[in-house]
């Protein structure tokens, strides 16, 4: 832990040389942590179990990461789900994912009632089964006015698709007269990327060893830190994402800037 050799106690609070602190204020923490959840299959495959096993697992850690971002302070947090380029997996293992994400929204609803979450969502959802964007559309709609935590689920999403359909609706933009291509510019492309009003991510994780971003928030994470963990994500716990944390609050982010500018400004 920066700065102190104290411990941790429940809900967010570090006792340290006698003071009892929230987390918040001895940690660096990042606004947004966006997480590719990696390893589900392996894990299973490790145990000689099912595919679907692991991604129930899987759900298991998306629980403790959630209440962990809580109790640090965090305020965005983005969970690559199911990528456009996971439609190609079997049938039977797409339709349990789907099953198991009906499922999860359905348990899940009164906790992110209590603890004031609201879900988003990116990605072309056109393609879910319509009981899953029908209770998806639901969970939304009742969490729309929560604002301790924005949980956001990217789900048939892809990077690459989400820029094109960006791109269209600049082009129809300017094609109707509302926008001149002199007037296009980051803001008003980001205004139509899926993630529009949201904080670009400060982290982002991923489990399991590999290291990639495969696809996902390629203009959001231009100034990201980048942590790669080993854990396999059933696996990955409220430690693991500590650790990644206190990596980021020992990193210098200059934005571009040389380090004596950035020490200047600051």
């Amino acid at each position: 832990m920066i700065g102190c050799s104290g411990f941790l106690i429940r809900n967010g609070f570090l006792r340290c040389a006698g003071q009892l602190f929230t987390v918040p204020e001895v940690m660096n923490i990042p606004r947004h942590i966006a997480i590719i959840m990696d390893g589900n299959g392996r894990w299973a495959e490790q145990r000689r179990l099912p595919r679907i096993f692991g991604h129930q697992q899987g759900v298991e850690s998306v629980r403790r990461v959630v209440r962990e971002c809580l109790a640090l302070g965090v305020s965005h947090l983005t969970l690559y789900a199911f990528s456009s380029e996971n439609w190609g997996r079997p049938a039977d293992e797409v339709a349990a994912l789907m099953e198991l994400l009906a499922r999860f929204l359905a348990q899940e609803l009164d906790s992110l009632m209590r603890e004031e979450i609201r879900l988003r969502v990116i990605g072309d959802i056109t393609l879910l089964p319509s009981a899953v964007r029908r209770i998806l559309d639901q969970t939304i709609q009742r969490s729309s006015g929560n604002g301790r935590l924005v949980l956001t689920l990217a789900l048939s999403y892809g990077a690459r698709d989400e820029i094109l359909r960006a791109v269209r609706r600049l082009v129809h933009q300017a094609v109707e007269g509302s926008l001149t291509l002199d007037e296009i510019d980051e803001t008003h492309f980001a205004a139509n990327l899926d993630t529009a009003g949201l904080p670009d991510p400060d982290l982002l994780i991923r489990t399991s060893g590999e290291m990639r971003v495969s696809n996902f928030l390629l203009w959001q994470l231009a100034y990201a830190e980048f942590f790669f963990s080993e854990v396999l994500w059933p696996d990955f716990s409220a430690e693991e994402l500590r650790k990644a944390i206190e990596d980021f609050g020992a990193r210098q982010r200059r934005f571009g800037l040389t380090a004596r500018q950035d020490s200047a400004e600051t």
